[in-house]
């Protein structure tokens, strides 16, 4: 037997067992047409390669046959690629009606526990607050009594616990839900969330922003402002930093927050898998089609830049856009690090 004849009945078994692969994918997926066309095609081509065969053997076979065998088999295959192409089609519409229901979902979520905030905040607010400022009437109303050191020492210590604790109630309820940020924007409400955590660190936080007064959408505001307090708590918790970088701008359509550390740093993969409110992040951004881009090593700091569309598009800006910004550097003096 000849090597092309070995080769030709190889091409024969190899066809029969792509033609049992496309029987069993007839009933799998949604273009049955497709691969009724491959089995109409390979079983065309084993009848060629059989009558091929023949003709080695010595038997006669009409050119017409062949003609026709030939014609059939391009129309098949001809078939087959419009029905490849309709199914591709088919997968990206799928895929892209997966991601908007994705993103839906994903918004859905986010807005319902902003709402929660909201409602809590005012609960407490307007339910608990009041209530501590009776108390506090009460007790001031008892300093004008006759009382003696005992029991004013103990009224002063009761009066400085409630202070204490509207105090608490307030900056409970503004983070909840930040009522600068409501009323004021998106720079007035980072501005105070800032100067409010100054009072209480030791690192320096520079907050820069070119924004003014300009208002944006709710949930734009909302989502970024979350994002840039996430970022500087997971800095002052867990990067031992003592320089913090936040800027915040408008760039072609794009609201874009640049933000960088000179803390311990991290494995970008390891942290990610771990936690530190990046996933919350990641999903905060997505749910505003934006992008985020975190760059970190250990010993180097970190930098993250984000970009969100103004009008709430997906956006796909160039990669010199999202290259997040340079990382604040400690200065050296007499051979020791110094910021």
């Amino acid at each position: 037997m000849k090597a092309v004849e070995v080769l030709m009945i190889v091409s024969i078994l190899l066809q029969v067992g792509a033609m049992l692969i496309a029987i069993f994918l007839v009933n799998k997926t949604r273009y049955m047409a497709l691969w009724i066309c491959c089995l109409i095609s390979l079983a065309l081509l084993c009848l060629e390669r059989y009558l091929q065969l023949r003709e080695f053997a010595g038997g006669s076979v009409s050119d017409e046959v062949f003609a026709w065998v030939g014609i059939v088999v391009s129309l098949s295959f001809s078939i087959c690629v419009v029905c490849a192409r309709l199914l591709v089609d088919h997968v990206d519409y799928v895929s892209r009606q997966r991601r908007i229901l994705e993103h839906r979902l994903l918004t859905a979520v986010l807005r319902t526990e902003e709402r929660q905030r909201a409602s809590f905040s005012r609960e407490l607010h307007d339910g608990l607050g009041p209530l501590l400022s009776s108390a506090k009437m009460s007790l001031s109303a008892l300093q004008r009594a006759n009382l003696g050191d005992k029991e004013r020492g103990m009224l002063e210590s009761s009066q400085a616990v409630i202070d204490e604790a509207i105090r608490s109630l307030r900056e409970i309820s503004n983070n909840l839900s930040p009522h600068v940020l409501n009323s004021f924007g998106l720079s007035r409400g980072l501005r105070n969330f800032v100067d409010r955590l100054q009072q209480v660190q030791d690192a320096p936080i520079n907050l820069t922003t070119t924004l003014g007064d300009k208002r944006y959408d709710a949930n734009v505001e909302v989502v970024i402002y979350r994002v840039v307090c996430e970022l500087i708590n997971n800095s002052l918790k867990h990067a031992a930093c003592s320089k913090i970088e936040a800027r915040l701008m408008e760039e072609s359509g794009l609201l874009v927050v640049e933000y960088s550390d000179n803390g311990r740093g991290f494995v970008v993969g390891d942290v990610e898998d771990k936690g530190m409110g990046l996933a919350n992040i990641r999903s905060r951004v997505s749910s505003l089609r934006g992008k985020f881009v975190l760059k970190s090593q250990p010993g180097e700091g970190m930098s993250v830049r984000v970009a969100v569309a103004v009008d709430g598009k997906a956006i796909t800006p160039d990669t010199s856009l999202l290259e997040p910004p340079v990382k604040p550097k400690t200065r050296r003096k007499n051979g020791k690090k110094s910021n």
